[in-house]
Order: structure tokens, then sequence, then C-alpha cells
């Protein structure tokens, strides 16, 4: 697989080391003695970062499928440090609270963090475990911008072969989602042509009333620093989707969209119309909302010169064409890919067989942005374009400590 871009490529080589080697300074390299690994027979140590409602519920199915204990955790607010505190029965010391905290439990004995904070802190965080020497379990989108990614991509580097570092693509460790990938790249419908890749859904509800710097935080998911937009931080699933079957990144996107139906929270928009060029010119038409009332899908639909693949987040996976498949449901695949995620993760910490997925989400991080570069701009942003942005979303977290 190659980087592509929009005159001409970049071997996977190359973007490794243009990216890694801008940030390599910034991370401390790994003495393979200062990593904690739990033993085969005994729980994982677990750290949580960010305790919201999904940070809990990871804890849980770390804890049910993990053979793993939570004994830390840390979140700016306190209501939800001592949600958590209850549910896991944990120590006062080993909970933290502040933009900082997370320092603290890196600080203490723990094996692995989970991180499940607001997408604009992941770098620092991650940054941090991996020179703390801790496996990292990391939620998506990884980064909120390019120098942050590149910043992760780095940090997976530093990682490989001392450390696990897994980021919880549902649809990546779905056993239909994989066979489905691996029938398309044997050539199940052909040399692909174009594509349909969507996701639209109806609003989330804000976790407080706007008007205060923690309201904003607790509002995080409609915030564009904070989330990346949209396009970023949800539909990532499905342009990761789009990556996966083209093995691919594209080459240049335009697009458009704004904020029309969802105005009384954040400044995320509600909407957005794109379209990528993959290599080979094959395009394909992306569209999300977060709005909608009566309909709601998460579909990447690839047409090819033998067939047609057609894929849903929760819902049927089938090829027709030459070479068809009836696939199968992916239904529950939130839980069931998350367990697989987990299951997999404490595997390779006990048998020393690490695993790394940063490159390739971190491609679909990058097409992401790519995307929202495009719509905000209303205009064809290349890849190397992107690359070669330094922009940093700053969200001026004036009056919080």
């Amino acid at each position: 697989m190659s980087q592509t871009t929009g005159k001409g490529q970049m071997g996977r080589r190359q973007f490794l080391a243009k990216t890694a080697s801008a940030v390599t300074a910034a991370i401390t390299v790994v003495r393979p003695s200062a990593v904690r690994g739990a033993d085969a027979n005994g729980r994982l140590e677990l750290g949580i970062i960010g305790t919201g409602g999904r940070g809990r519920w990871i804890g849980e199915l770390f804890e049910q499928h993990g053979n793993a204990k939570v004994v830390a955790v840390h979140d700016y607010f306190q209501d939800r440090v001592d949600g958590a505190r209850e549910r896991f029965g944990l120590e006062a010391g080993r909970c933290h609270t502040g933009l900082d905290g997370y320092r603290k439990l890196l600080d203490g004995p723990v094996d692995a963090v989970a991180i499940e904070s607001p997408p604009y802190f992941h770098t620092a965080q991650v940054q941090a475990s991996v020179e703390a020497g801790k496996h990292v379990f990391l939620a998506k989108p990884m980064a909120v911008d390019v120098p942050g990614c590149q910043t992760i991509l780095a940090a997976g580097e530093k990682a490989k072969g001392r450390l696990s570092f897994v980021v919880d693509f549902q649809t990546r460790n779905h056993p239909i989602f994989r066979e489905a990938v691996r029938r398309v790249h044997m050539g199940a419908i052909g040399a692909p042509v174009l594509g349909q890749c969507f996701y639209h859904t109806g609003r989330l509800n804000p976790q407080a009333k706007p008007g205060t710097p923690e309201a904003r935080l607790r509002n995080w998911v409609f915030d564009v620093a904070l989330s990346g937009d949209i396009i970023v931080e949800q539909n990532i699933h499905v342009i990761d989707v789009a990556c996966w079957l083209l093995d691919a990144a594209p080459r240049h996107a335009v697009g458009t969209g704004g904020r029309k139906v969802r105005t009384d929270v954040g400044d995320c928009w509600d909407h957005f119309v794109v379209t990528y060029t993959y290599p080979n010119g094959v395009t394909i038409d992306f569209s999300s909302s977060q709005f909608l009332k009566g309909f709601h899908d998460m579909c990447v639909r690839v047409y090819g010169a033998g067939g047609t693949i057609e894929t849903h987040y929760d819902g049927p996976v089938w090829i027709r064409g030459d070479d068809s498949w009836e696939g199968g449901s992916t239904q529950g695949i939130y839980l069931d890919g998350a367990v697989n995620n987990i299951k997999d993760f404490r595997t390779s910490i006990d048998t020393g067989n690490t695993l790394n997925n940063v490159e390739e989400s971190i491609r679909s991080n990058l097409a992401a942005i790519l995307g929202r570069m495009a719509a905000y701009e209303k205009r064809t942003v290349y890849w190397d374009e992107m690359m070669a942005s330094t922009e940093r979303l700053d969200p001026k977290l004036v009056g919080l400590g």
C-alpha cells in the first residue's frame, strides 16, 4: 500500500519518515525494561483517561472480557471521576481530575491506558502514555488536525515491538467486514470505478446548557476544535471503510456543507457533501448529516467492473456480481467489535506479540481532515497540500484549570 498524493505517489516508508521525523525528538524511546506487562495468569491493571459514558463502558468491557481491573481514572470533571470511582471501587488516590490529571495517572502502576477523552486531548495523552511505557487502547478519531496525526503516528512507530497500540475501529475487527474486504482485495468486484459513502443520523443531545467554559467541555462533540467536527469525529467510521476497501488514501477532495438545523450549541457543521478522488480516478461520493428524523444509516458502496459491494455498520454486508457473496449481518457491531479489539489487545500483551494499527488508522483520520478542509474552503484540496498544513486547532480553554 502506498500513500497517494495529488502530484504523484509517496511510498509508505517515505510517508512514515516524513511525518515521524518532525516529531521524533519529542518522544522518548521506551526502554524494554520500562514496559510493564500483566502476567498471563493475572489481571491487566488498566487506567481510563476520560470517564464519560463511553469511558466507563469500555472499562466495564475490559473487566468483563479482557481479564482486566480498572485501577485508576482521570477526567476533568469531579462528578464523572466520582461516578467511575464508585463503579470500579477505586481508591481516592487513584482518581484524578483537571486538564493535566492524566499525568498523575500515568505516574502510577498501570499496565495500559484506555484513552476515551475528547479527541483534541489525544495527542498529548498518547505521547505521554508511550513515554511512560503504557500499552495504549485509543478511541477514534486519533487527532483533530494534521500535526496531531503526525505526532500520534510517530508515537505509534516508537511503540512498535515494545507496546501494543490499538485504535478501536469496530469494523476493522468484525469477521464479516474483514471477509468482505479480503474478497474485494482479491478481485471480487473487479477494478473499482466509483462509490458512495454516507453517514446519516439524528442529532446528539447537549450534555450541559451552553454558556460556560465547563459546559463547552461537556459539549465537546459539538465543538470543532475539541472534536474535529462531525466528519472527523463521527464520519471517520465510513471514511475508514472506503480507504480500507480501496487500500489507499485519496489524492484530493472537493466539498461543501454547513450549519442549517443544529445551531443551538457549538460550532460544528450539521451536514457535509464531499467528493473524494482516489488512485486510478476512483471517485467516492461522501455525504453526512447529524440532524435527521426518520432515517439513519452508515453505508459504503463501491461499484467495480465485475460487481458491487455494499456494507452497513450494524446492518447487512454483501457482494453482488460475477463473484457474488451473501455476506451476513453486522448487527451488534458496536459491542462485538469493541470486545474483539479488547480481547486481541489483552492477548497481545500476554504473548508479547504486540499489536499496532496506528498507520492505517491515521490514514483514515487524515482522509477525514482532507474532506473537512475541502468543505470548509469549498475548493479542491490535494493530499500533499493537506499534509503540509501546520494549522493546529486551538480550543482556547480559557477558564479551565
